[in-house]
C-alpha cells in the first residue's frame, strides 16, 4: 500500500515536444506536458469539455527515449508521482511548480512524425 501514497497514472497527449537538457553529472532530464480531458453536460444540459494541463518530468534513459519517441500531439500513458518544487526567478520572486515525475511511461497510438 506504500506505493499508492503518492501515485499518479495519467493518459494524454504532448502539449509540446520534450525539451530535453543536461543536469547534474550529465543526465538527461525532459520536461514536457500533456493534456487530459473530460466531458460532462452542465446545469442546462450542454456538454463541456474541461482540460487540465499537467507538467511531467522525465530523467535518465526515460529522458532519452522520450527525446527520441515522444512528439506534439503524441498519446501516451503515464505512471508517476507528484512533487512540488520552487525557484528564484531573475526578478527575485520565488515561484512554485507542480510536476508529475515520471517512473514508467508507454505510447499509446500511432507514433507522430519526427519531423
Amino acid at each position: 500500500m506504500n506505493n499508492l501514497r503518492n501515485s499518479v497514472r495519467l493518459i494524454g497527449n504532448l502539449g509540446m515536444n520534450p525539451e530535453i537538457k543536461s543536469a547534474m553529472n550529465n543526465k538527461k532530464v525532459a520536461r514536457f506536458s500533456i493534456a487530459t480531458s473530460e466531458t460532462y453536460k452542465d446545469a442546462k444540459g450542454n456538454p463541456v469539455k474541461d482540460t487540465t494541463w499537467h507538467n511531467i518530468v522525465a530523467w535518465g534513459n526515460k529522458a532519452s527515449i522520450a527525446e527520441n519517441y515522444l512528439r506534439k500531439g503524441s498519446e501516451v500513458a503515464i505512471e508517476g508521482k507528484i512533487a512540488n518544487r520552487n525557484y528564484t526567478d531573475k526578478n527575485g520572486i520565488t515561484r512554485y511548480v507542480t510536476e508529475i515525475v515520471v517512473n514508467e511511461f508507454l505510447m499509446v497510438g500511432q507514433p507522430k512524425n519526427q519531423n
